[in-house]
């Protein structure tokens, strides 16, 4: 009778320990071969015989076959590393002396070390390292009573999440859909999982399918249902009357199988799908990508961009490592370290007692990556701690056996489906963890039946009381990637979830949806040990977001404990999200060594460094998070917005229709100005504007250009209420006044520039695009395009994409000035005139010359980047003598001046 695959398994595991160092064959190969034979039941006395003499003929007489078992396998033993091709060679020589009633079907050549298994009658040929052996134990059917029918296996790719979401476009088309439809994929994935890693038999649930359904589908439901139920029933309490094929399949329980459904009805190409499916390699596949694989199969967008928004296993580590795995990891080799034995073994036990009792909710779980991830790195921190006390005392307190337990992982999930697959991932995780476990101690835990379960809840987090998943008393972390939705992007549905949760938070509108969990968190985790830490876009921690969301959290007496600073979203797709990330984790307790991982660029590997503190902005700073002022903090001289035309774009022009009407209305030039956004400042572009506020009214009156252009815009004025009012003056913008000369900000710039360009304008209309500062001096602009103001500006502005958005309430009002002599402002706006020269210089070369072309981080001329070094520093002694060696030092200075200036507010 066939021997479960588990029981198998778990010797052939400790067979790979007993062996895996073996290498001469004289010491080795007969030992070797028994406790080989004896894996499957079968002593190797009845029915192989050791060195058979074979005679050769000629004069090389008699040579010996290391081990024939008549008819059915010849074996060939070297010592570890010799050439298995040779020994192959001489195996297949042996072949043609021994009777026709001894010829083996497989010839089987090993080193101790590999082994090659080759089918003489299908020419099949299997090479694997003797590691791999519990996987391989299908090849050697002929020694178990399982007769492997040949089925061709692919590797795990694309194919298999395109080819099981055509399955499942298929099932749904035909009228199967909803719950029903998702569970059933659920089944059926876990199915093709279980026979390819050890869980099943190995094909045991396409051989089903192939033996027992009829080709044209009609009756694979039936046969789908009654297997279903079969797993779902004990062994002892199922029908004496089921076939040998469908009582060997073994009891599942954990409910996975216990609701019933209403099943699917089949074609013959949908049955062919499915078994297709099955002919996937699903063993390897990374914890990391179940979900994106799974979530594909519902999903015709995601198996377009398969894996595009998932989380990937590097940036998972970003979260869990600094939250709690690398000090877990540290405190183990410290206590491993110890050189006292008794001392050594109560820290081992008192540390596999905490791993023990660790739990962790992801309440935006998805499909588990993130709990599965850690799951399986704490059973390899326990793994490692049981090795070490295999090695050791056997006297400690704790048998060796895998103990940390799947209830202690909850996870919140809105969608029933990436839910579903979270609860069966995180089981598939269990088993290869047993199976990790098997290759240290050579016995692997049976995975079934299941008899626990991570906790995972089909709900919305945000309405949820989380209370009602675990005790906040009892939890340890909260981890996870909560929604990347834009404030300007949430649904109807979003908009009223965040008003339940931050609706009473001054500026909430302003915030993204992923705040919401960051506040949901500080308030769940209040007056508990709980850390938390979430992956989500930097826009929470730069712009009008900043002050709006971590006030109230830091105000709750929470601090940032760590964090990754900005660094481009990445994953294993062919076409990565452009999401620009951070990682924060926060906490109640107080933490002493915090850190900051710094990214040179967005894409490049983190630098870790050890700081004291760390702001919302992620800076080793003063703990403060601006919020819009509306005057500046130390200066008099106010930034306001270019002017808002309101006229749909009526009172402006390009230079070929002002060309046009000067040519008919040549008296009209004098109430026609350059016209300028920030974009075309910056690439050298105007356009024009008519700036009608001294302009008679019998001028008006008799301009035809005029007069059709003002009806329009009254036309268009009057359309809507917020701007009727305007209605009753069409040929004015909104504002009637501006400054004849001014200092130009463009509100928006890339963030690859080193320096926003600004600069001074003469006689022109700017555009609301556009920041400007009125009666500006050289000693303003100096400042104000300093490295100093530029490192301020990155840090604390917003951004639109990744560009840089200056924001005069948030950047220029609450940047502190330095207190500058007269001297000093003296020599600063002589070398601000010097970088106007250097500009000057470029343009009298070439007119088509652009700031965009002189602020190019790869085009910057000599002479400019030498102006702005030197006013750079010169700026920076303002502020200290000694200067500063980086933006983050000017940054800690500045937010020192802010704490300093504000304390009093």
């Amino acid at each position: 009778m066939a021997l479960p695959i588990r029981t198998l398994r778990s010797r052939a595991h400790q067979f790979v320990k007993d062996y895996a160092d073996a290498v001469k064959e004289n010491a080795e190969s007969q030992s070797f071969l028994n406790d080989f034979f004896a894996i499957f039941d079968i002593k190797r006395r009845s029915v192989a015989t050791y060195e058979l003499a074979i005679k050769t003929g000629g004069d090389a007489g008699t040579k010996r076959a290391d081990l024939l078992w008549p008819g059915t396998l010849l074996v060939e033993m070297k010592s570890a590393g010799q050439d298995l091709d040779k020994a192959f060679s001489q195996a297949v020589d042996y072949l043609k002396r021994l009777d026709q009633q001894d010829l083996p079907a497989y010839i089987l050549v090993c080193d101790l070390q590999h082994f090659r298994l080759h089918h003489l009658e299908s020419g099949e040929d299997h090479q694997f390292p003797l590691a791999d052996l519990p996987d391989q134990l299908d090849l050697f059917g002929f020694m178990h009573g399982k007769a492997m029918q040949n089925i061709t296996e692919f590797e795990l790719n694309e194919k298999a999440a395109l080819l099981l979401g055509e399955l499942h476009d298929s099932l749904q088309y035909s009228g199967y859909e909803g719950h029903a439809l998702q569970v059933f994929m659920v089944r059926v994935l876990f199915c093709m999982f279980a026979e390819d890693t050890g869980v099943f038999d190995p094909r045991q649930f396409v051989q089903y399918l192939l033996n027992f359904t009829r080709e044209d589908g009609s009756d694979t439901e039936l046969h789908l249902q009654k297997l279903f139920q079969i797993l779902d029933t004990p062994e002892d309490k199922r029908s004496k009357v089921l076939t040998e094929e469908q009582a060997a399949f073994p009891y599942v329980n954990g409910q996975l199988f216990k609701e019933r459904i209403d099943m699917p009805s089949f074609n013959a190409e949908m049955r062919e799908m499915l078994i297709s499916c099955c002919y996937f390699n699903w063993k390897e596949i990374s914890p990391a990508v179940f979900g994106s694989l799974f979530q594909s199969i519902m999903d015709k967008q995601a198996r377009r961009n398969l894996g595009a928004h998932y989380t990937s296993e590097q940036n998972i580590l970003k979260v869990i490592g600094p939250l709690f795995l690398d000090d877990l990891q540290e405190e183990l080799e410290k206590i491993l370290q110890h050189k006292v034995k008794n001392t050594r073994d109560k820290r081992l036990m008192d540390f596999a007692e905490k791993l023990r009792h660790l739990k962790v909710l992801d309440p935006a779980c998805g499909c588990g990556n993130f709990l599965i991830v850690t799951y399986r790195e704490l059973r390899r921190l326990e793994l490692k701690l049981m090795e070490a006390q295999a090695k050791g005392s056997k006297a400690l307190g704790f048998e060796i056996q895998p103990q940390i337990p799947l209830d202690n992982f909850y996870g919140i999930e809105l969608d029933e489906w990436p839910a579903q697959i979270a609860q069966v991932a995180m089981w598939l995780t269990q088993h290869q963890m047993n199976v990790e476990f098997a290759k240290s101690f050579g016995e692997e835990p049976d995975l079934l039946p299941l008899k626990e379960h991570a906790h995972i809840h089909n709900a919305n987090a945000l309405t949820l009381d989380w209370s009602e998943v675990v005790s906040p008393k009892e939890l340890s972390y909260i981890i996870g990637n909560p929604p990347f939705v834009d404030r300007k992007e949430r649904s109807k549905s979003q908009i009223e979830d965040q008003k339940k949760v931050i609706g009473h938070l001054k500026s909430q509108g302003i915030l993204d949806f992923v705040s919401n969990w960051f506040y949901k968190s500080a308030i769940f985790c209040k007056e508990t040990n709980i850390s938390t830490a979430f992956i989500s876009t930097n826009s929470i921690c730069m712009g009008e977001q900043v002050g709006a969301l971590w006030n109230p959290i830091l105000g709750m007496g929470a601090s940032i404990i760590f964090a990754h600073r900005t660094f481009k979203w990445s994953n294993d797709a062919k076409a990565n999200a452009s999401v620009y990330c951070v990682v924060v984790g926060f906490s109640f307790n107080e933490c002493k060594n915090k850190k900051i991982y710094k990214y040179s660029s967005p894409t490049s590997e983190p630098e870790e460094v050890l700081v004291d503190r760390i702001n919302p902005y992620l800076v080793d700073s003063h703990e403060v998070a601006l919020v819009s002022m509306s005057s500046p903090l130390n200066v008099k001289n106010k930034m306001i917005e270019g002017i808002t035309p309101l006229d749909n774009g009526i009172l402006t022009f390009d230079s070929h229709e002002k060309n046009a009407i000067l040519a008919k209305e040549p008296e009209l030039d004098k109430y026609i100005k350059k016209w300028i956004t920030g974009h075309d400042y910056i690439n050298n572009k105007f356009k024009y504007c008519f700036w009608l506020v001294d302009a008679p009214p019998s001028l008006i009156r008799k301009s035809t250009a005029l007069r059709d252009r003002i009806k329009k815009v009254k036309e268009f004025r009057e359309s809507s209420k917020s701007s009727q009012k305007f209605a009753e003056t069409p040929h004015l913008f909104r504002e009637k006044n501006f400054p004849e000369e001014f200092v130009i900000i463009p509100k928006t710039s890339s963030q690859y520039r080193q320096y926003i360009p600004i600069g001074f304008l003469e006689g022109v209309i700017a555009s609301s695009a556009v920041l400007i500062l009125p009666e500006a001096n050289k000693y303003e602009f100096g400042v104000l395009t300093s490295q100093m103001h530029m490192d301020w500006m990155r840090t604390v502005a917003g951004r639109l994409k990744s560009d840089y958005r200056y924001s005069a309430t948030l950047v220029y009002n609450n940047f502190p000035w330095p207190n500058a002599t007269d001297k000093q402002k003296q020599q600063i706006e002589t070398l601000a005139q010097a970088v106007l020269d250097a500009r000057q210089v470029e343009f009298d070369k070439d007119p088509e010359t652009s700031l965009a072309d002189l602020y190019d981080p790869d085009l910057m001329p000599a002479n400019l980047r030498k102006a702005h070094t030197k006013l750079d520093k010169a700026v920076d002694t303002l502020y200290q003598p000694k200067g500063f060696k980086s933006p983050m030092e000017r940054v800690q200075h500045l937010f020192k001046l802010y704490a300093k200036a504000t304390a009093a507010i």
